[in-house]
């Protein structure tokens, strides 16, 4: 296929002190006490630090996550109500570890389980929802295990509905910032909870037990952990000035610690990376020549938008070329691709997506397609791209 290329260079206003055109320099990432951990740009994807993502470790009440994703799923497909009165069951009720104390025989509304779940970390509002929506919590963790690879979690199984320790119940950092990500971007409603710091049930009112949300005015989620096995994990999330980063700390030693870890990886990444939304879904990038066609020209726009996470001061570095077939023969059809969208800075490849027809274009009448077909047989004998 005979292509064009068209450079273009982005010339943007550097927001940093850096002398235009030259590399940030970036220290090396914080190295922590944990585990394992993962910091990540929830829009972009861009992994800025990483240490052990991917080994399988117990997640604790991490899980809850999960659970929490999955009925926040139902109540939006309404297969459930946020006031549906859920049933409490002996094994709900009798559930150890942290719990939001609702007792057996009564009847709890999801919406305020949910709560149990997200802001307590509660056991037993997990099960009940759990049992409320599967039937029973083995069925459940069928369907977390069956939305974590929807998912892409490809390294995670789930055994119950809370974390409670249990064989070959295991994840990784990586996947959990997947389900994060997802969360966030799937329910912003009720993301909201997470970054509640109280909830009061039954007269008995209890603390979210992450603390960055009293101490850091960025961060708004998500779940924290703990079993001896698991040690101290956090999740959290945070956005300032427009990036939002999550972050993973799993196997601290301490609540203290693992907020402290938390915080130094919150903090690399907002100071020394800058996350742009470079191209919105739908808009023009390329105003392509077309053969027989009942128009001359059409337009290419992107799929999607296009987000890249880069060193801070950085993006005045970005080139983005373009590949388009220069002999494009009518008709042409809205949403297929005829070509390619490059962002590169320096010889590195960042990002290559598929550009697409705004619009159907159908051919034109006989002789003006006949016409149109000739020049392009005697461009190609000529030579002529």
């Amino acid at each position: 296929m005979v292509k064009f290329y068209v450079a273009l260079l982005l010339s943007f206003l550097v927001s940093s002190s850096l002398a235009k055109g030259l590399p940030a320099l970036i220290p090396s990432p914080p190295q922590l006490a944990a585990s394992s951990y993962l910091l990540v740009d929830a829009n972009s994807g861009k992994v800025i630090v990483e240490s052990n993502a991917d080994q399988r470790l117990p997640p604790a009440s991490l899980t809850k996550m999960m659970t929490g994703y999955i009925a926040s799923a139902e109540i939006t497909k309404q297969t459930i109500s946020a006031e549906d009165m859920v049933p409490i069951s002996v094994k709900a009720w009798r559930m150890k570890g942290s719990k939001m104390f609702i007792r057996e025989g009564t009847s709890v509304p999801v919406r305020e389980l949910l709560k149990g779940v997200i802001i307590q970390s509660g056991n037993d509002a997990s099960v009940a929802l759990a049992e409320f929506i599967a039937g029973d919590e083995m069925a459940f963790s069928e369907i977390m295990n069956q939305q974590a690879q929807l998912l892409g979690m490809t390294q995670t199984e789930f055994k119950n509905s809370t974390g409670w320790p249990a064989e070959g119940h295991l994840t990784t950092a990586r996947d959990l910032t997947i389900l994060a990500a997802r969360l966030i971007k799937d329910f912003p409603d009720h993301y909201a909870l997470y970054s509640q710091k109280e909830f009061t049930y039954n007269d008995i009112t209890q603390l979210n037990r992450n603390g960055l949300l009293w101490r850091d005015a960025s961060v708004d989620g998500l779940k924290t952990g703990w079993t001896e096995e698991a040690g101290y994990c956090l999740v959290a999330s945070a956005q300032k000035n427009g990036m939002r980063l999550v972050s993973v700390v799993m196997g601290a030693k301490s609540e203290r610690a693992r907020e402290q870890e938390t915080q130094k990886l919150l903090s690399y990444g907002f100071r020394y990376y800058e996350t742009h939304t470079l191209y919105e879904m739908g808009q023009v990038v390329n105003s392509s020549q077309l053969w027989a066609g009942l128009e001359k020209y059409f337009d290419l726009v992107v799929e999607d938008d296009i987000i890249l996470t880069v060193p801070r001061g950085e993006r005045d570095l970005l080139e983005v070329s373009i590949e388009v077939d220069k002999n494009i023969v009518a008709p042409v059809i809205a949403g297929q691709s005829y070509g390619v969208l490059n962002i590169k800075k320096g010889d590195e490849l960042l990002i290559q997506r598929n550009i697409v027809a705004a619009k159907d274009v159908d051919s034109a009448g006989f002789l003006l397609r006949l016409w149109d077909l000739i020049i392009l047989f005697f461009r190609g004998l000529l030579g002529f791209s």
